[in-house]
């Protein structure tokens, strides 16, 4: 019972059906109230998104599984400190983390988002020692700016790693296979005295039990079937010996063939009963079927002298498939072979099975109740199987192990060869992700583009290559990487929020608009979706509702660092400096690396005129962020601000040669040229920043000024003119207006006004 709720359980969660597994599993719990069911009973509520559920039944639990799941449903719910006190237990300082890399991968998050850094590191690093395959913990060390080179943690040790875990996984197999073998030989052994008593029994009955023939029908068991035989030959009857014991959760080989020399054959109508295969079973059990003790008595002399050799049940199932019997294998495979499936423990499942499978057969034997009929496909099998000699069941076994022995040189090959071949691939993803999580924009696309193109066509590469774009501030070719990507992966959120940004800046309100209505009918729970109606918002000035939107998102990711960014970037177009200041930090909790958060907080901060703020905040964002020319140049404006003038150039300098593009730099550098008194030279740089920004009326107010200062009054009026019909903002129209107005009166004066 045990072994078929566990069984229907597996069979439910591989299926998605989570409410039958947690009903099932409720049953299972109630029925054997283990540790062990109640782990699964626990992964059933995580798998349903319901982690305070697991986190009531698991809470106080010992087994390191127990404990993973605890901290699991710690985690989910964001319970930080539990989680770490499950995995690393305070009155245990030894203790080993449980589940090997996803424990230390878990680890690793819980000590970034409690702001440990170095434990962080240290924990995924571990992680991928052990796995060389979890991606994820590269991820994460990615974004803490911690990552190896990808060559070096992708490389000849990893492949050596996977070889190993391979090698183990045969090995354990293996053991399995001959502790089979051993069983088996010890119950073959055994049957010799058994088979001498039954048989001296069968020889003073069978003749006296057993009639000739059988006209109509013979019940078994009442209602529940019948064996129709309209011939006048006697019945030939099959069975393995009734102490053979079960050694898996399969069900016993049939006992009963009804077959006639006239070829009819046998009906079977109404079984009670049809056993569920358990995990990794090879064939689908028959229909039992009940003969009342009346019956059976009488033709049990019949049935022990045609006996043939006593086996398992499993060693029965194997013969079958050997003969090309049909066989169940409900997606998984011989227990010669796997090196995986379910989440039971093949060697307890194999346990169970025993103690079960023998009492169950005994107390059907001792009653006189167990009967089953075979199809007439199966009738050749059976027969062969049941009159084999008893070591027939061993050589089943050893003809199995040497195939799996002999197979094993070639499988190493191939192991090594997939491994070689995986860990390529992930090297250049490794590091192309590396370099772009550096913000080392233009190595990270050089790298991506040694990729295959069946790999650098998926919409996880093409998002990342849109994201390298928008950090080169290129959105028109970032614009056409994300658009490539939801072509490829339309249901993909990955990046979705970046790609709104990037439509927000290029102005683009219809596709902005068309983006955030797909994402919300694709998910209406992912922050990604909302992040996107939010710009959408953003971009119409509508900065309350934006703001909602993006809180929002805070509500169902609140570990979703952009969604904190973006609800400081609109506190701050409603000037709540506060609020906005509470976002950036928040950001900053989630990611510290996440420098629009530290440049945000240095945009606030130069407003307030807090210059030391502000050129603090703006340095840590330079350090994370190198290459940035917005980053550069702002750091630039408050190195200005603090009469830092020379150091403000150099920042300028930079920041031109980073993006020659960007017309920010260019116009701070006028900016500090003409505080300096430069004045040739700052027309000179707004002269060529016309040339990139043709249309921006603060180019011509500012050359405007500086006429006005040289006393060129008609070029400083056409200069003005010129700014106010490019249609600024009302506040540069109120400051352009009032500089024509006084257009004729000398600098100083106008500084003493």
């Amino acid at each position: 019972m045990e072994v078929i709720l566990a069984d229907c359980v597996h069979h439910s969660l591989r299926h998605f059906m989570y409410r039958n597994a947690i009903f099932m599993c409720e049953r299972l719990c109630s029925e054997f109230p283990s540790e062990t069911n109640m782990q699964l009973l626990a992964g059933c509520f995580l798998h349903n998104n319901q982690a305070y559920a697991a986190y009531h039944i698991l809470k106080g639990t010992k087994m390191a599984q127990s404990r993973y799941l605890f901290a699991i449903s710690c985690f989910q719910m964001d319970l930080l400190h539990e989680a770490e006190a499950a995995l690393c237990p305070p009155n245990e300082p030894g203790a080993e983390i449980p589940n090997g890399a996803a424990g230390h991968y878990l680890l690793g998050l819980i000590y970034r988002y409690t702001d440990r850094r170095r434990s962080a590191i240290q924990h995924f690093q571990q992680a991928l020692s052990i796995d060389p395959l979890m991606w994820c913990a590269y991820e994460e060390l990615c974004i803490l700016g911690a990552a190896e080179d990808a060559s070096s943690v992708f490389g000849e040790a990893a492949v050596l790693s996977i070889q190993k875990q391979y090698l183990h996984h045969r090995s354990e197999n293996l053991q399995t296979l001959n502790d089979d073998l051993n069983s088996a030989s010890a119950r073959n052994n055994n049957s010799d005295d058994v088979r001498t008593r039954q048989l001296k029994h069968t020889q003073s009955n069978n003749l006296r039990d057993i009639p000739t023939n059988y006209q109509g029908t013979v019940n078994l068991g009442g209602a529940a079937s019948q064996i129709v035989n309209g011939g006048s030959n006697i019945s030939f009857y099959n069975t393995p010996s009734p102490v053979a014991a079960q050694v898996s959760a399969i069900a016993p080989p049939p006992l009963c063939r009804n077959t006639q020399q006239n070829g009819s054959s046998i009906n079977s109508l109404g079984a009670d009963s049809c056993s569920r295969s358990a995990v990794n079973s090879i064939i689908q059990a028959p229909r039992r079927k009940f003969v009342d003790e009346g019956k059976l008595r009488k033709i049990s002399g019949r049935l022990f002298s045609d006996s043939g050799p006593r086996r398992s049940s499993r060693l029965a199932g194997e013969a079958v498939a050997n003969t090309n019997v049909s066989a169940a294998n409900n997606g998984t495979t011989n227990s010669t072979k796997y090196l995986g499936g379910s989440k039971l423990n093949s060697i307890t499942l194999r346990s169970m099975a025993v103690r079960k499978g023998q009492s169950f057969a005994n107390e059907n034997i001792d009653e006189g109740i167990q009967n089953e009929a075979f199809d007439d496909s199966r009738s050749n099998a059976s027969l062969s199987v049941s009159s084999s000699s008893p070591s027939s069941g061993n050589r089943i076994l050893e003809q199995g192990a040497t195939k799996s022995v002999g197979g094993s040189l070639t499988n190493d090959a191939k192991i090594i060869n997939g491994a070689s071949e995986i860990l390529g691939l992930l090297r250049i993803l490794g590091e192309g992700y590396r370099l772009s999580c550096l913000f080392r924009c233009q190595d990270a696309l050089d790298v991506y583009l040694k990729l295959p193109y069946k790999h650098y066509s998926t919409g996880w590469v093409l998002s990342q290559v849109g994201k390298v774009y928008f950090e080169l501030v290129d959105y028109l070719e970032a614009d056409r990487a994300f658009s490539l990507a939801r072509h490829a992966s339309p249901h993909s959120l990955e990046g979705m929020d970046v790609y709104s940004t990037v439509l927000y800046h290029l102005k683009e309100d219809m596709k902005l608009s068309y983006l955030a209505q797909e994402l919300i009918s694709t998910d209406r729970l992912a922050p990604q979706s909302w992040c996107a109606m939010g710009n959408c918002y953003s971009l119409q000035k509508d900065h309350e509702t934006a703001l909602k939107n993006f809180q929002r998102a805070v509500q169902l990711n609140p570990r979703f660092a952009y969604a904190h960014t973006l609800c400081g970037h609109e506190y701050v177009a409603l000037e709540d400096f506060e609020n906005g200041i509470q976002s950036y930090q928040s950001a900053l909790r989630v990611d510290s690396r996440h420098y629009n958060s530290w440049y945000g907080l240095g945009m606030i901060y130069l407003r307030q005129e807090k210059l030391e703020f502000s050129e603090h905040h703006f340095r840590m964002a330079f350090q994370i962020n190198p290459r940035s020319s917005v980053v550069m140049s702002y750091l630039g404006t408050s190195l200005h601000a603090l009469k830092r003038s020379e150091d403000a150039m150099m920042m300028m300098e930079k920041a031109i040669l980073a993006d020659k593009k960007n017309p920010l730099p260019m116009y701070q550098k006028a900016n500090i040229l003409i505080s300096l008194e430069r004045f040739d030279e700052a027309l000179q740089v707004l002269e060529e920043l016309k040339e990139y920004a043709p249309r921006e009326s603060s180019v011509y107010a500012l050359m405007g000024k500086i006429y006005k200062r040289r006393y060129m009054h008609e070029k400083a009026m056409l200069n003005f003119g010129l700014a106010l019909d490019l249609k600024p903002s009302a506040a540069d129209v109120a400051t352009i207006k009032a500089a024509i107005e006084k257009l004729h009166v000398p600098d100083e004066i106008e500084d003493n006004l």
